[in-house]
Parts: structure tokens; C-alpha cells; sequence
């Protein structure tokens, strides 16, 4: 061996260059082994940064939609409220469920709600008694000015449950008409291989702009889907802020694929299918109920004028045959 290595340099120099470079590999690997980041890290990061994304998902709403601004005027209600003991009964965290599926989920939301359900009856009622018993400007017996005091303050106590109903019902109703769509592109992200949380995610960043209500609302389900200890809670939650059917049978799915495995852009497409089939069923049905609804209007507004234009020149001309005849 030593015949083929260069002049100075011996058999065992070469073997104890190879010693001492296997002892440096072995080292390095060692040392780049110490120093490699755990991958749970990387999993706490993103778990803290979706902890943010749902303290600005509570918090963005309120936002958009807080009405009084001033905290010390929010201190003043709740201080009135908190005198009735109304914050902490049954009756409180209904209304807080019905503001949630309203869309508003402010922190003084609930506070703001129980105190205009107190003081709007108080002060209809004193408008009422002013007009009706103190101005006199309705002519009525004595039993109807008290039932029209009563009415007045009951419709009041109630205006704010209307509202709130109506409300819900107008979000629903943008949120049934973008469903299919978003249905079609989960169907497409499942396809993909992204898990459920990340194509809620990816959605969300698609169609915010087009439909803000539905992807505000997946936007929490998937911040939920990463942050609590029970996927099916975060599912659970979706169906109970969102009143409509088609969510609570989206939800019933996801659940079952969640439990059985069964293929997830499978069942999305036949959900899919099937609410844009209802939709059009719907568009269908208001198509074919427009000939009954306008029927009255034909009678009577179209035909009189049509019968008009149609008569008028006839009857002109009868009239100066009679007229000129008779002359």
C-alpha cells in the first residue's frame, strides 16, 4: 500500500486521517442532532398564532357592528341591568345565543340588548300616555286608551326580539344563497389533501369578499378545529351559532367523516349537489307561482287601461256617429 501513496506519507498517516475524519462526522452529526428544533415547536407557534386568530375573531365583530362606542356609557346600562339581576339568569343566555346568530358577538352586545328591552317599554309608554291622555289627540273610550298603553309598551318590549329576528333571518337567508359555491371549493380542497381546519382556511381566504357572513363564521369553526381538544365541539359550535339546516347537516357530516372516515370530498360534493338542486327547486317554485301572484294586479291595473286604449277610438266614434246623426 505504502508504494502507491506519495513520498512522506505512510500507511498509517492515512488511516489516522480516516480515524479523525469519521470522529468529526460523528461529532457533527451528533452536534446538528443537539441543535435540530423539536417539531412541536413549530405545532405551539401555530397553535398560539390560531389562540390570536380567535381573540380577533370574537373581536373583529364587534367592531363592525358596536353601536356606542363610549365604555362609559356601556358602564352606565350594565350598571342598570346589573340592579334587575338580568345578566345571570336563563333569559340572558338565550338572548346571548340569539345575538350570536344574529352575527354579533360583542362583549357589551348582551348589556346594550337587556337595557334598551327595559327602557324601551318605559319610555312608549310615557309617549303614549302623553298623546293619548294628555293631548287628547285620539277619540277613544277609556278602555281602549288603557289597551293602547298596553299594546304600545308590549310592542316596545318585543321590537328588540323582532329585530333580531329579522336580522337572523336576512344573514341566513346570504348565507343559504353562497353555500353551494363554498361547498364546491371545500369539495376541491378535500380533493387536494388539505385536512378539514386548512380547507376551511383556504376558503376563508378566497370568498371572504364574496361571502362575509358564511366565512366569518367557517373562519372561527377552523380556528376552533385546531384550538379545542374535541373536533366534534368545534362542529357542535358551527350548527349552534348558525340556525339554517343545510349547516346542520354540512356539520352532521363533517362529524361523521370525522368518526367513520368516510371520503370527505365525497360527501361535500353529494351536499353540494343537493343545496344548489334545492336552490333551483326554489327559483323554480317562485316561477311558477308568479302567474297567481299577478293575476290581481293584471285585473286591476293592466286590463282597465288595456280596455281603455282598445274601446276609447270605438266609443269616440259611435258617439259622434249618435251626435252627428241626431244633429
Amino acid at each position: 500500500m505504502e508504494q502507491f501513496l506519495p513520498e512522506g506519507i505512510s500507511g498509517e498517516d492515512v488511516i489516522t486521517l480516516l480515524a479523525a475524519t469519521s470522529a468529526f462526522l460523528v461529532m457533527m452529526a451528533i452536534w446538528s442532532t443537539g441543535i435540530i428544533k423539536d417539531g412541536m415547536d413549530g405545532r405551539i407557534k401555530a397553535l398560539q398564532e390560531r389562540r390570536s386568530d380567535l381573540k380577533r375573531g370574537y373581536v373583529a365583530p364587534v367592531k363592525r357592528r358596536q353601536t356606542i362606542k363610549s365604555k362609559k356609557h356601556v358602564g352606565i346600562m350594565h350598571g342598570f341591568v346589573s340592579k334587575f339581576n338580568m345578566l345571570k339568569n336563563e333569559r340572558a343566555e338565550k338572548f346571548q345565543l340569539k345575538l350570536t346568530q344574529a352575527g354579533i358577538r360583542s362583549k357589551e352586545a348582551l348589556v346594550i340588548f337587556l337595557f334598551f328591552k327595559l327602557i324601551l317599554p318605559v319610555i312608549i309608554s310615557i309617549v303614549a300616555i302623553v298623546l293619548i291622555y294628555g293631548l287628547g289627540m285620539f277619540e277613544l273610550t277609556d278602555t281602549q286608551k288603557l289597551l293602547a298603553v298596553i299594546g304600545s309598551a308590549l310592542a316596545a318590549s318585543y321590537s328588540p326580539e323582532i329585530f333580531l329576528s329579522n336580522k337572523t333571518s336576512k344573514r341566513n337567508l346570504l348565507m343559504q344563497n353562497s353555500l353551494p359555491d363554498i361547498l364546491d371549493l371545500l369539495v376541491i380542497c378535500a380533493e387536494a389533501g388539505l385536512t378539514l381546519d386548512a380547507a376551511l382556511s383556504r376558503v376563508v381566504g378566497e370568498m371572504g369578499q364574496t361571502s362575509p357572513d358564511l366565512c366569518d363564521e367557517f373562519n372561527l369553526t377552523a380556528i376552533e378545529l385546531g384550538f379545542l381538544p374535541d373536533r366534534k365541539t368545534a362542529l357542535h359550535n358551527l350548527a349552534t351559532r348558525v340556525t339554517l339546516p343545510s349547516i346542520k347537516a354540512v356539520t352532521a357530516t363533517l362529524t361523521q367523516s370525522e368518526k367513520y372516515g368516510t371520503p370527505l370530498a365525497q360527501s361535500l360534493w353529494v351536499l353540494s349537489d343537493e343545496f344548489r338542486n334545492e336552490r333551483f327547486m326554489k327559483a323554480e317554485e317562485k316561477a311558477a307561482r308568479l302567474p297567481a301572484v299577478m293575476t290581481v294586479p293584471l285585473i286591476l291595473f293592466i286590463l282597465p287601461t288595456l280596455f281603455v286604449v282598445l274601446m276609447g277610438p270605438a266609443t269616440c266614434q259611435i258617439n259622434d256617429k249618435f251626435i252627428n246623426g241626431g244633429i
